[in-house]
Parts: structure tokens; C-alpha cells; sequence
């Protein structure tokens, strides 16, 4: 069949789920340079009609369509002509490569497959299907970690992608062993490739969804699976995952009740090692049932072991050589702790209250002085040891998370509750237990990302932080991409949108979207996005949804958005009295010498008859405390009433609450912009733009940019807020935060403590 010339599209496309997004040539990735002259350099294997998986997009009409499969073809290059060879690169089946894809550096893959799509109507376009080889870089962030070279890189177990073949850079040369010496870049001109080594080495397989590593002979797999003739009826050539057969991990147990059973007897002194064997231990060996089967081709590779097993207690070195072919690469060691506790891993590890200890700063000075030490542990920034008060609600968090996943599935984890009762510091403390056992092995891998709506400058932002997550990218070093929020949801839509496959980036990404409200939009679409995609296919993606409501999703969502959001909802109640008690008591580590009892239950009492913040009765304590630091004695009741008068009848108080709406609105749109950007000096465009949008919830109308600027200067006057003109004018406020935050909210109601909440 004769070979055209394939019509490349402008726009990116996409391969299948979980890939790096793979481009086409001529698109405006800065990957590509210009586009390939490709054709069929060998006579034609077999054809066949077209089905869906011979395509990138599934979109793409198999109508009338035809396919033929091809061993290799070759490229038209310029830069080989220059320096005296051929001026056509040949590629092959089994040759492994370099692609482009939305990645900063080229990914890696080797070809299975190669074929030709014809239709009646349209241009025949070339493709290939890539078995994928993952760098470190682009393995979940929270897994067990290894040490690796910088040049190593691991094969997926049956990881596949179709692709266009102009998405295919280069050749590169993948080893079995390590080398000092790197091949260098076929070009010497500078180019995507040229200043990038092509040489690497594999000696491990990957499970990229489990975080399970697997001994591997790159060059023998790649043999034998280019020697593998015709199997299940499947022509050679036919695009088959180069699948890597790996030996059986033990089971591990799922259930919530079988894990609270063996929590029971570990504490009781029943259980012991010989109780959690595995089932399947005097069941013959996937060696000699392989070995022994005469209906089974020896040919043909055993897929990947079941994600219900569990990991072996000790591990099997890897088959030689003279056994039967194939060889089952074994999993690298691990510890017998890990094992140990990834066997027998607890529902709920959340820390019992009587385990809260004092808040420990590690500064000599504090340690010295019992009134600045307390000062320092009830301020509302700082992270106690333990969470009391709330081990009911993490345990449920941690089981919700945990399940999902455990299974490899996503879902919505929709978190409410007032200001101040601790739903964020439970989510982070429930993060920090599970990346603490993805590292420990004891869980499967995950990327996690936070998106505060309080931090972002606009709703449609948080598509980006996402997308950086999902595609590896390091901000750390690499700082963020520079790419639209229309753009990232273009390849989110993409990434989530394709559930035929799975790839070598399959692993489950966490995303905590902290103060939901700030993300709700006329038409709802960023919540949709975010709600819509854990319900798809394959999806991995688990959503932490906290909110300051809990009647947000039937009050203000609409029931597109609200179906999508679940049933698993979780609801912080205001502490009560007793609790507020017990959070203080632990933040001071049970001592009295600086603040009695009587004091600290006065306060809460106090603060729980209002709002049951936890953060109002810390402020308060803590001024308590400083309060009496000069004279060097234990603040009692009266030194709790006078500050709690103070705060409610100082001329501070009494002036704000005396300011016109939009003076306050004012004022709320800066704190909006100081948490936001992390800076006290905030520019002008910034506030007025802020207060347009909240003068759209809070008033009939906004009012003209001279009439704004009016109330600015009634601030300025009276010292509320200072500014200076120096280039862009800026604005910084003259009051302590937390007061403003306070007074507005006492004055504007339950709808303004929403938007003023920061947890």
C-alpha cells in the first residue's frame, strides 16, 4: 500500500489516560522544531479494518477505515545529511525513543507497533504504540523512596500509548547495566534533543499505581518479546503490551473490620505473626504451576498480579535462567517492618487526646520563661503535636481517604463546619500519616496538592496547580508553568477524559481544596470540574472538599454539581466547653503556673456560648498571659474578663464598628489580597478589583473609582490604613489583623465570617 505524506493537526493531542500528553509536529509546543517527513520503509505485515484503539482520539470515525501494519519506517533529516550520513533515520519496532510531550524533558518509550490508517475521505495518518519507561521524577511524590542515577530509568509494567509518529524525537540507547561513558545526541546543531543525553540504563520494572519495584533484564525482555511469535491468534507486530511477568505479592487485608479485629488482639497479646500468613502459602508456586501447565503457552507472559494479594513475608530471589522461560522478575527487598505493617495496617491512627503533649519550640528562651513559652503555643499559627477533641472525625477522614485509595479509585470527601473547629488541621494531620506510610511502603503512592481559594487570584487558577501535580512537574525547581487556566483544563479534560488505558503515571493524586467557598463561580464550573472527575473511569483522584457551611451544596450549588459531589460528608461541630478546655490544657502541657484552671474554663465557657472557635479562646488566653507577664504571676478569672472587655469595648472595636459598608468592604478585600500574596503591602489595582467583586455580594452596586478612591481616603485619615506613592501605590493596614477580622465579622454576620475565615 503506498505511503502519503500524514497531515498533522495544529492542536496537541492527546494519547490515553494517565500519559504524558504527546504532541504532534507543527503545534506550538517548544519541543518540536519543525515537521517530520515520514514514510513506510518496509513492504506491509498484515491489515485489517480499523477499530478505536488503532486511533489517538476517540473521537475519530473508523467508518470505512482500514489499517496495515508496517515492521519500520524512515524519517527525512536534515542534520544526518550534514554531517555525511544517510539523510534518512530508520525506526523500528523495538527501538526505543524519544518523544514530545507536555513534559519539560523529552519522555521515553520503546516502539511495539507501527500502522497506517486509511480512510476514504480523509489523509492516511502513521502511528505507533509505545510501551513506556518512567523517570524517577515521574513517579507519585509521596512513595518510598530509593536511590537512583541520574540517568536510570524504569520500565511500566504494561504501560502503552498511541501516538502520531512525528511525536517520536529521536533514538536513544537504553542498557541493562549502569555506564560512565553517555552516547552523545545524534545532532551536533542545537536543538530539543541535542543538549539532552540519550543514554540510559533499566534494571527494574516499576507498578507505578503500588509503588512495587521488579528486577529486570532490559535486554532479554526486550528479546524475547521480539522473538514471541503469534499468540491468542494475534499477528506479530500487532501492538501487544510488552506485559512484564512479575512473581505474586501476598494479599493484604482491606477491610475496615478485619484491620479493628487485629488492633483488638495486638493490644490484647493474641495475635501474632502466625495468624497473619498468607492463605496461599501451601499452594504451588506460579514457577511450577507455569512449569507444570501443558495447556498454557510458555510463551505467553502471566499479567499482573492482583492488586487483593498481599507482599510476600520474605522475598524470592530472581529465577535463573535455565528455568522456564519467561523469567518472573522478583520485587526488590523490602524491610520486614514495612512488610510487617503494610500486613497489618490500622483503620484509624489518629492520636488519642490523652496523648497530646506540650507544644514543643526548641528555643532556649522560651524554656526559660514559662509566660513567653505559653504566648508562643497558644498563638493560633502554631501547630500543636497532637489534634485532641478530634479523633473521631480524623478516624473517618483517614478511612475515607484510605479506602479510596486502597481500591485505585476517586471520589469526593465533602468536609464542613463553622470557622475555627479544626477541619483543615485535621485534613493536614491525615496527609501527613498518609504520605508518612507511602513512604514506609505501607501504602499506595500519591501526589498530593492543596488549592486554597482564599490564595488563588481567580477561581480558574486552580486548574493549573492541578495539572502541575498531575504531569510531575517540579515547581520547586522549576518554578510554575507558565500556561492559561484555559489551557490546563484542556489537558486535564484530556488526562481525565480517556479511560481505554492506563500509563505510566497511574498513580492516585490527593487535592485538598480549602475554603470551597472562595471557589464558587456564577456558572459553577470550576466545582464541576473538580467534583465531575473522580466519578470517571479510572480516574485516581481523591478531592478533600472543606467548607465553612454545611448546608453549601444544597443552598448554593446547583444539582449538577451537587450530584457530583457524593455522600460521603463529614461535619465538624463548634467545640463545646469542655473541649476548648482540653485544646488549652494541651497547648500549655497541663501546667497551671501561668494560667489557672478556672481562668481557662471562664474563656471557654465564654467563647463556646458564641461560636465555639478555637482560635478565639487561644487569642484570648494568650493575651490573658501577656497581659500579666510583667508582673510575673497566674492569670486568674478577672484577667480573662478585663481582656475579654477589652476586646469587645476598645475604641478600636467601637470604630470599626462604626464604618460605612463600604469601608468595610474595603478593609475586606486587603485581607483578602494579604493572604493571598503573603505580603502586608498590597497595590491599589489589587484592592479595587477585590472590592468590585465583594461589593457584587455585599451591595446593590459598586461605587465609581473616584468614589472608591473617597473611602480610601477616610481610612487614610483616620490611620486605619497607610499608603505610599512610590511607583504603583500601595496599601498596608495599620491594625492588627485578627481584630479587624473579628469586628467585621461581629458586624457583617455569618456571611462575612465565611469569606474573613482562614484556617
Amino acid at each position: 500500500m503506498a505511503a502519503t505524506t500524514p497531515q498533522t493537526p495544529q492542536t496537541p493531542r492527546r494519547s490515553k489516560r494517565h500519559h504524558p500528553v504527546v504532541f504532534a509536529a507543527g503545534s506550538n509546543s517548544s519541543s518540536l522544531s519543525k515537521p517530520r517527513h515520514d514514510k513506510w520503509a518496509s513492504p506491509p505485515l498484515h491489515a485489517r479494518s480499523t477499530i478505536a484503539a488503532d486511533l489517538v482520539d476517540d473521537e475519530q470515525s473508523i467508518l470505512d477505515a482500514s489499517t496495515t501494519f508496517y515492521s519500520n519506517f524512515s524519517r527525512f533529516s536534515r542534520a544526518t545529511d550534514r554531517i555525511g550520513k544517510s539523510p534518512f533515520e530508520k525506526y523500528s519496532v523495538g527501538d526505543t525513543v524519544l518523544l514530545a510531550t507536555n513534559l519539560r524533558r523529552p519522555s521515553i518509550g520503546v516502539i511495539i507497533a507501527l500502522w497506517e490508517v486509511s480512510r476514504p475521505v480523509a489523509h492516511s495518518q502513521m502511528f505507533a504504540n509505545i510501551h513506556w519507561f518512567l523517570r524517577p521524577a515521574e513517579l507519585a511524590r509521596s512513595r518510598t523512596q530509593r536511590e537512583y542515577l541520574e540517568n536510570e530509568v524504569y520500565l511500566s509494567l504494561d504501560a502503552t500509548s498511541v501516538i502520531d509518529t512525528s511525536a517520536i524525537l529521536a533514538h536513544c540507547d537504553v542498557s541493562s547495566s549502569p555506564t560512565k561513558s553517555q552516547k552523545p545526541a545524534s545532532s551536533r546543531y542545537k536543538s530539543h534533543v541535542s543538549t539532552m543525553a540519550n543514554s540510559f540504563f533499566c534494571i527494574n520494572a516499576v507498578d507505578s499505581r503500588r509503588g512495587l519495584y521488579y528486577e529486570l533484564d532490559w535486554h532479554a525482555h526486550r528479546e524475547q518479546s521480539l522473538e514471541r511469535a503469534e499468540g491468542d491468534g494475534i499477528p506479530w507486530g500487532s501492538g501487544a503490551p510488552w506485559v512484564v511477568a512479575v512473581e505474586p505479592v501476598q494479599k493484604r487485608r482491606t477491610k475496615t473490620s478485619a484491620r479493628v479485629k487485629e488492633d483488638a488482639d495486638t493490644e490484647s497479646g493474641a495475635g501474632s505473626d502466625e495468624e497473619y500468613r498468607d492463605e496461599s502459602a501451601g499452594a504451588p508456586s506460579i514457577l511450577e504451576t507455569y512449569a507444570d501447565s501443558a495447556d498454557t503457552d510458555p510463551t505467553e507472559a502471566p499479567r499482573t498480579p492482583s492488586k487483593k494479594r498481599k507482599r510476600p513475608a520474605s522475598t524470592t530471589s530472581t529465577p535463573r535462567r535455565k528455568r522456564v522461560a519467561p523469567a518472573l522478575a522478583a520485587p526488590t527487598p523490602h524491610s520486614k517492618r514495612a512488610l510487617r505493617a503494610r500486613a497489618r495496617r490500622l483503620a484509624m491512627r489518629a492520636p488519642a487526646p490523652e496523648m497530646a503533649s506540650a507544644f514543643s519550640l526548641g528555643d532556649e528562651s522560651t524554656e526559660t520563661d514559662p509566660w513567653l513559652h505559653a504566648m508562643q503555643a497558644l498563638h493560633v499559627g502554631a501547630r500543636p503535636e497532637a489534634l485532641p477533641c478530634r479523633t473521631e472525625e480524623y478516624g473517618r477522614v483517614m478511612r475515607s481517604v484510605e479506602e479510596l485509595l486502597e481500591e485505585g479509585s476517586g471520589g469526593c470527601i465533602y468536609i464542613s463546619g463553622v470557622p475555627g473547629t479544626g477541619k483543615t488541621a485535621t485534613v493536614h494531620a491525615v496527609v501527613r500519616e498518609l504520605k508518612r506510610m507511602a513512604e514506609q511502603n505501607e501504602m499506595n503512592p500519591f501526589t498530593y496538592v492543596e488549592i486554597n481559594g482564599l490564595r488563588l487570584p481567580e477561581p480558574n487558577a486552580a486548574y493549573g496547580l492541578l495539572w502541575e501535580a498531575i504531569s510531575g512537574h517540579d515547581t520547586a525547581t522549576d518554578g510554575h508553568l507558565r500556561l492559561s487556566a484555559k489551557v490546563a483544563l484542556k489537558h486535564l479534560s484530556r488526562h481525565f477524559g480517556s479511560p481505554r488505558r492506563t500509563g505510566p503515571g497511574g498513580h492516585a493524586c490527593v487535592v485538598l481544596m480549602d475554603e470551597l467557598d472562595q471557589l464558587m463561580t456564577a456558572k459553577q464550573d470550576v466545582v464541576y470540574n473538580f467534583f465531575n472527575w473522580p466519578t470517571l473511569t479510572g480516574a485516581k483522584l481523591v478531592v478533600l472538599a472543606v467548607a465553612n457551611t454545611m448546608d453549601l451544596p444544597e443552598r448554593v450549588m446547583s444539582g449538577r454539581v451537587r450530584s457530583r459531589l457524593g455522600m460521603i460528608r463529614i461535619n465538624f461541630q463548634p467545640y463545646t466547653t469542655a473541649q476548648l478546655e482540653q485544646i488549652v490544657h494541651a497547648r500549655l502541657g497541663g501546667t497551671t503556673d501561668v494560667l489557672s484552671k478556672d481562668a481557662v474554663k471562664f474563656a471557654a465557657m465564654k467563647v463556646s456560648s458564641i461560636s465555639g472557635d478555637a482560635r478565639r479562646v487561644l487569642d484570648i488566653c494568650r493575651r490573658t498571659v501577656e497581659l500579666v507577664q510583667q508582673s510575673r504571676r497566674v492569670a486568674r478569672t478577672d484577667d480573662v474578663k478585663d481582656v475579654i472587655r477589652e476586646l469587645q469595648n476598645s475604641p478600636t472595636a467601637a470604630f470599626l464598628r462604626s464604618l460605612s459598608l463600604h469601608e468595610r468592604i474595603l478593609l475586606a478585600a486587603l485581607l483578602k489580597c494579604v493572604r493571598r500574596t503573603g505580603v502586608s503591602e498590597i497595590p491599589w489595582a489589587d484592592i479595587s478589583h477585590q472590592h468590585h467583586l465583594y461589593a457584587g455580594v455585599f451591595a446593590d452596586s459598586a461605587p465609581l473609582p473616584r468614589e472608591l478612591e473617597g473611602v480610601l481616603d477616610a481610612l487614610l485619615a483616620a490611620r486605619v490604613v497607610l499608603s505610599e506613592v512610590r511607583g504603583a501605590r500601595r496599601v498596608v493596614l495599620n491594625l492588627e489583623q485578627a481584630e479587624v477580622e473579628r469586628i467585621l465579622g461581629e458586624v457583617g454576620g455569618q456571611q462575612w465570617r465565611n469569606i474573613l475565615a482562614a484556617e
